[in-house]
């Protein structure tokens, strides 16, 4: 793996959506105008935003950097553009990793503009630092790229992409612990819940919400949810192939 070649693509990647004034506007303003939604929602009951708007911060950057990822790089597989970077001397981990790393650094803004929001001008009430909910929703947004990258190998078109969501993303929503507590799930369901990133995201969300310093079920949610995008990544490397004439 060579840093001069990853630092290359991504700064490609970075130009091209830069010339994409939607979708950076997707990435950034979105996740914030549906936090002051839920805000207002909930304006005679301030507790459940706190509740569940901490949730939605590890939720909302997934949900997005795995749309915009996903749809992103299936463009340049549709291209044609990812055969002829492969076709150079060029490594999958290069071009995995400039791929994160562009994404990454669109998914620290994402995730530092929506934490700010939530804090400073909703006033979401958390015993801990706003650090650490920052920490945990890039991370998240980390994973929503990692598993973008992975889902556009089996998709044809965006809209095949857009129908991966109910498939890989929703079934996390509904098990994260969202709407009713893991526990008190029925045993199959809590045990897949136990399996699922997007749970420990929200765990590590809570935590945060509940204890003024980082506990060590904090850094075990942590360590699930960058492992989780690691393994992603891993994976979404595999479904690179160099084509020869």
């Amino acid at each position: 793996m060579s840093a001069a070649r990853t630092l290359a693509t991504a700064r490609r990647v970075l130009r091209q959506l830069r010339h994409d004034p939607r979708t950076i506007g997707l990435l950034l303003f979105i996740p914030v105008l549906l936090l002051v939604l839920l805000y207002y929602v909930f304006d005679a009951d301030r507790r459940s935003f706190d509740s569940i708007g901490a949730s939605l911060l590890g939720i909302f950057p997934m949900v997005t950097m795995f749309l915009v990822t996903s749809i992103a790089t299936l463009r340049e597989r549709t291209s044609g553009t990812l055969e002829r970077l492969l076709s150079m001397p060029l490594a999958k981990a290069d071009l995995i990793g400039g791929y994160a790393l562009a994404f990454g650094v669109l998914a620290v803004a994402q995730a530092a503009l929506a934490t700010a929001v939530a804090v400073w001008f909703l006033d979401l009430d958390i015993a801990g630092s706003p650090w650490l909910l920052l920490v945990i929703a890039l991370l998240d947004a980390l994973l929503g790229t990692a598993l973008g990258l992975f889902v556009s190998a089996f998709a044809a078109s965006e809209f095949q992409v857009v129908q991966f969501m109910p498939a890989v993303i929703f079934p996390q929503i509904l098990l994260c612990g969202l709407f009713a507590p893991r526990g008190s799930m029925q045993p199959v369901l809590e045990g897949l819940s136990n399996v699922l990133p997007m749970s420990y995201a929200v765990d590590g969300m809570t935590e945060v919400l509940h204890h003024t310093g980082a506990t060590g079920d904090f850094f075990r949610d942590l360590a699930v949810v960058a492992g989780s995008a690691l393994l992603v990544l891993t994976l979404g490397a595999a479904t690179l192939r160099r084509r020869t004439a």
